[in-house]
């Protein structure tokens, strides 16, 4: 039986080989890098070379990125480190913002998933100065936000910014300065690194103040010994994900594909700019857990939504916030390649998805028919 195809990346994309071998290094290695003897010092040098990796991959200095254990807590070291009371959130933020902030104000999205810029400079010219968190890329759909603007927008309101950039970081440019953000999140086993490590990158100049106490480390922003592997694994898939950013011709052969097997099938924000790795789709008349175990059984990895939630399917609430009726968002899968994804790999999933329709009786198009 052939390889399973993996077209899971928004989840987590699979650990790039010369990561590996670099965590495996490290880790031989050993070393505390807060130590000041030969080895902790080594140590810390693997620490500082990731630094600048990752660093350069958003166009940061070294010095503005803290390491952390992943997005989530990224996100929330920005919630909490920005010292807002008032905090405003788009309707499509993943939970790690969403939860960290539950009392956030929340600012509708467009049909489209684009955030509704008018009603966002009303919210936040309406109150104190705020902090304010919108993701660059969503991480069901692809669709990216403005960011620029609702930065112009929040600046005129004395707010400061905080962009979830972790779906986005190694698919599509990313720049600190250029985006004009106060707060940036990344997560490294999105782009290929290791689970487990990640980091918020704090503009120099802003306000940033440390929830965890303990020995110092990370210019007393966060506490604990660094995970120097998983940080050298992160500084080298970050090099990698730089050199080789995602290219938007799967992506639109397989979407061209799979409308014209199910002429209503639905691409969710393809009416916005989006990832060039992503696709959210809906097979009219088969719920998503439906297809998701069916392509599955065919050798093929895909999900429903966000794989957040304990691998529960529910309902999405990234499509409610865009007017999707519950039917159709109940029909809905997300398919996203990465940086080992071949031509191959979609072929396999447009045969998998034209055999469940035809299947289902959805269709009679001919399991014959060139995908």
């Amino acid at each position: 039986m052939p390889a399973a195809v993996y077209l899971d990346h928004n989840a987590t994309s699979p650990l790039r080989p010369a990561a590996f071998d670099a965590m495996v290094e490290a880790l031989r290695a050993g070393g505390n890098p807060s130590s000041v003897h030969g080895v902790g010092r080594r140590a810390r040098a693997l620490v500082d070379a990731a630094r600048r990796q990752v660093a350069a991959l958003v166009g940061a200095l070294p010095a503005e990125l803290v390491f952390s254990s992943g997005g989530t807590e990224a996100n929330n070291m920005a919630l909490a480190g920005s010292c807002r009371r008032r905090v405003l959130v788009s309707a499509i933020e993943h939970d790690s913002v969403l939860k960290a902030a539950p009392n956030a104000e929340v600012v509708p999205v467009e049909r489209s998933g684009v955030i509704d810029l008018a009603a966002f400079e009303r919210q936040v010219m309406s109150g104190e100065p705020a902090l304010v968190s919108v993701m660059l890329a969503n991480n069901e759909t692809g669709v990216l936000q403005p960011i620029a603007e609702i930065v112009r927008l929040a600046r005129k309101a004395g707010a400061l910014v905080h962009c979830d950039a972790v779906q986005a970081a190694g698919k599509v440019p990313v720049d600190l300065h250029g985006l004009g953000v106060d707060y940036l999140s990344l997560s490294a086993h999105k782009l290929g690194g290791p689970a487990g490590v990640g980091a918020l990158v704090v503009r120099n100049g802003v306000r940033f103040r440390a929830d965890r106490r303990g020995g110092g480390q990370e210019s007393n922003r966060r506490a604990g010994t660094e995970n120097v592997a998983g940080i050298v694994g992160f500084g080298v898939a970050a090099e990698a994900a730089r050199a080789g950013l995602a290219a938007a011709a799967l992506r639109d052969r397989l979407e061209q594909a799979l409308r014209s097997i199910a002429p209503q099938a639905r691409v969710f924000g393809a009416e916005a700019e989006r990832l060039p790795n992503t696709t959210c789709v809906s097979m009219p008349g088969v719920a998503a857990a439906t297809q998701v175990m069916a392509l599955d059984l065919a050798g093929v990895c895909v999900s429903a939504g966000a794989a957040c939630s304990s691998g529960k399917v529910h309902r999405s609430a990234v499509l409610a916030a865009m007017g999707v009726s519950d039917a159709e968002a109940g029909s809905a899968i997300r398919i996203s390649s990465g940086w080992n994804s071949r031509a191959e790999d979609v072929d396999r999933l447009i045969a998998a998805w034209r055999d469940l329709y035809v299947r289902v009786g959805q269709s009679d198009i001919p399991k014959s028919q060139a995908a």
